[in-house]
């Protein structure tokens, strides 16, 4: 990549694609897609930036079409892209039922980001709550600033919901407000700038915040491309959705109410017709036409759309309003400009009713053509009739309000044509895309220079970071008789480490909890890691901070039942629950009574009491229907976790994650709780102090038994795999060769 600014945004939940992207298919599908849109085509144009790349999820769909599973693709010849990241179901989900797989989006955008030839990005821009929680969780592993933008509030959304009627309980259902707005929060406390659309927005709706005032704040309204919205000229031949609107009308030559939104009750289209039904002047002075967006048959449409629009055409049946309104079945996003040419032929009026409107790109759109508007009195609406004086505002739950304001424009010829001259104007001095990006490039300057890592300590904790990104091969040791025993073999290992620092990452994997792991680090005098695994691989810990890995946590907490485990268990002889200390809420942690955990194969099942203890702890919880795996250690100790859970799989989710291949995974233990780890197509090393219940695993493919122990058997393992010669020098030669890049695409 060239020298310039490299700038990552997020829009998780939308199908979005560079051209004709889909607007009203359902709520996900509004004006926050053109938004991220044309911020990425913008900016890629501003001379200061080289890269811009729009991340959102990625969709093998057959109902959505094939557009949104193509990994990568331009938009247009100025360095911006889409990139698409897989994550959660194949198949295309609402935005509120994407929550339980942002963790994965999170993971995989790494693994994307370790994989680039190009530079960390500068910046991440996350849009919407959902992308808030990705950049949130990004930003704060990987160093790069974060500025966000809200375009809808939860607690502003939920206050609306209940004023319109909606049931507390319904809604938290439905939209899931409790894990949004701590999303919300989170994202207010870190992010370096919040970029708001409006001055309501910054003042009132982010004021509800209670961490609203731990961040900067800057109002950047967005802009329109006034090369595509502009007002009809005297040549202009409509498009065929002038005949597919005037097909409904009776009188097609009035002039036209024009709204444009999703069927979405939040826009509160039902009252629009309502006021429009009520009026009976209106109905003599203009036609209805409302583009809420595509459909063939509403029956094959889902949730709240379906349902939407169901009310809106039982709407036009019980004020019989045939004639007077059109709701087209389809449009394309290229008809939507000769939309409101139209309605400017006809001297009409666009009207946005929404029950809170955090913006209203339609309403610039509107007012580059030359189209009055009638808007609600909140959010983006007030700063747009500020700056344009080209409409007036109403109260979206007073139908009476909405209808007399559109009479009003309507029936006075010199208002109309003044509110149509000054939107117009009012666009290009407030309103330009132009504006936007250079005041939007200087924020992200001044905010890289004020977070630029000053002093040793930042600039070291900023270098592992980014060696994070590019280190190719990883060491993995557990503590207790692997890395611990034998002081001078550990000098010699560690030396070798650091050595190799900048391509090799030290992974440690223990029973341990991370405090206990902390301390014994300490007193060795071991260097922090660059990830921790701990509590028996339920719990993993990165970065410089060691921060919590909480994509795992939501990987391994599937059906997970850790009441169930103790009630289970709680009558068997020779098991006592560990103290307070070893437990965790991932790991349900007991001393065993019997002689050994584990057995050889030939053992006899009479006289090992270790055995039974076993297959009894087996029987009870399966019988209990509880998902588990149980780990024995040292014939004294039992573990259970939840299925998902295990150091082996922890180290195969860091390997994949960090796009490591697994022959360049160097995994070291010395007892039970390390076997599964061993396992599998990593390069496994048993120091020569190994537990008894290893020895079943001599013989195994990629499973080296050292003769020396503790460290030193670390070092002689590193050296039989010729772990850490150059490429191509490697002496195993059976290792397999598959990249994670292969796997994954298996």
């Amino acid at each position: 990549m060239s020298e310039g600014l490299y700038i990552a945004l997020f829009s998780v939940h939308g199908l979005i694609r560079p051209e004709q992207p889909e607007l009203g298919r359902d709520p996900d599908t509004g004006g926050q897609i053109i938004y991220v849109l044309d911020l990425a085509r913008n900016l890629a144009k501003h001379p200061r930036v080289a890269q811009v790349d729009l991340f959102t999820r990625q969709i093998f769909d057959d109902e959505v079409g094939p557009d949104y599973a193509i990994p990568e693709e331009p938009l247009g010849k100025d360095g911006a892209r889409i990139v698409r990241i897989p994550c959660g179901p194949r198949k295309y989900i609402r935005k509120e039922a994407l929550w339980p797989h942002l963790d994965e989006f999170v993971d995989r955008t790494v693994s994307y980001l370790r994989r680039q030839k190009h530079s960390m990005p500068h910046l991440f821009h996350s849009h919407y709550a959902d992308a808030g929680y990705v950049g949130h969780e990004l930003s704060r592993f990987l160093g790069v600033p974060l500025f966000h933008t809200g375009h809808s509030l939860g607690r502003t959304k939920r206050s609306r919901l209940l004023a319109s009627g909606a049931q507390a309980k319904n809604i938290e259902e439905q939209y899931h407000f409790k894990q949004r707005i701590a999303a919300e929060e989170r994202v207010f406390q870190h992010a370096a700038c919040v970029i708001c659309s409006t001055r309501q927005e910054a003042d009132t709706q982010w004021g509800e915040y209670q961490n609203a005032y731990n961040t900067e704040l800057r109002v950047f309204p967005p802009g329109t491309d006034t090369t595509r919205f502009s007002p009809p000229t005297r040549g202009w031949t409509p498009s065929p959705i002038q005949r597919e609107v005037d097909q409904f009308l009776r009188n097609p030559r009035l002039p036209i109410i024009l709204a444009l939104a999703r069927a979405d009750p939040r826009k509160n289209m039902r009252r629009l017709i309502q006021a429009y039904a009520q009026s009976k002047r209106l109905r003599e002075m203009a036609n209805l036409v409302i583009i809420a967006g595509n459909r063939d048959d509403v029956r094959d449409l889902k949730g709240s759309t379906r349902d939407e629009l169901t009310h809106l055409l039982l709407d036009v049946d019980k004020f019989e309003l045939y004639g007077h309104i059109a709701m087209p079945k389809h449009h394309a996003p290229d008809d939507v400009p000769d939309l409101y040419r139209m309605a400017v032929r006809r001297r009409g009026v666009f009207v946005n009713p929404a029950l809170t409107e955090p913006f209203g790109l339609t309403l610039i759109e509107a007012a580059a053509t030359g189209l009055p508007i009638v808007a609600t009195n909140d959010g983006g609406p007030r700063d747009i009739v500020g700056n344009c004086n080209n409409g007036l505002l109403v109260d979206p739950l007073n139908p009476a309000d909405i209808s007399d304001a559109l009479c009003s424009i309507l029936s006075d010829k010199a208002r109309w044509r003044r509110f149509s001259d000054s939107g117009r104007s009012g666009v290009r001095r407030h309103y330009t895309w132009t504006a936007h990006v250079n005041r939007y490039v200087r924020e992200i300057e001044t905010t890289i220079q004020r977070l630029r890592p000053r002093g040793v300590a930042k600039r070291k904790i900023e270098a592992a970071r980014k060696r994070m990104l590019t280190f190719d091969r990883l060491l993995v040791c557990d503590i207790d008789n692997t890395l611990v025993g034998d002081r001078k073999a550990l000098e010699r290992l560690l030396a070798v480490i650091r050595r190799e620092h900048q391509r090799l990452g030290f992974v440690v994997a223990t029973g341990r909890s991370l405090e206990l792991t902390l301390e014994i680090l300490e007193e060795q005098s071991i260097p922090r890691p660059d990830m921790l695994i701990t509590s028996v691989g339920t719990e993993i810990h990165e970065g410089p901070f060691l921060d919590p890995a909480d994509g795992w946590s939501q990987h391994i907490d599937h059906r997970w039942n850790r009441d169930g485990v103790i009630a289970a268990l709680a009558t068997v002889p020779g098991l006592k629950l560990q103290g307070k200390e070893g437990q965790r809420p991932y790991k349900v942690s007991y001393f065993v009574d019997g002689v050994t955990a584990s057995r050889p194969d030939d053992a006899d099942p009479v006289q090992n009491g270790g055995w039974r203890i076993e297959k009894e702890v087996e029987k009870r919880l399966r019988a209990a229907k509880v998902r588990f795996t149980t780990v024995f250690s040292h014939g004294q100790f039992l573990d259970v976790l939840p299925l998902r859970a295990s150091k082996g799989k922890a180290v195969r989710y860091l390997a994949d994650k960090w796009d490591i291949p697994y022959n360049r995974v160097l995994v070291a233990g010395d007892s039970g709780n390390d076997e599964e780890m061993l396992r599998g197509s990593t390069l496994g090393v048993v120091v020569g102090n190994y537990s008894p219940e290893l020895e079943a695993m001599r013989g195994f493919p990629r499973v080296y038994f050292a003769r020396s122990g503790y460290a030193a058997g670390i070092l002689e393992g590193i050296s039989h795999y010729g772990f850490l010669d150059p490429p191509g020098k490697s002496t195993e030669k059976d290792i397999d060769r598959e990249s994670a890049a292969d796997r994954t695409s298996k």
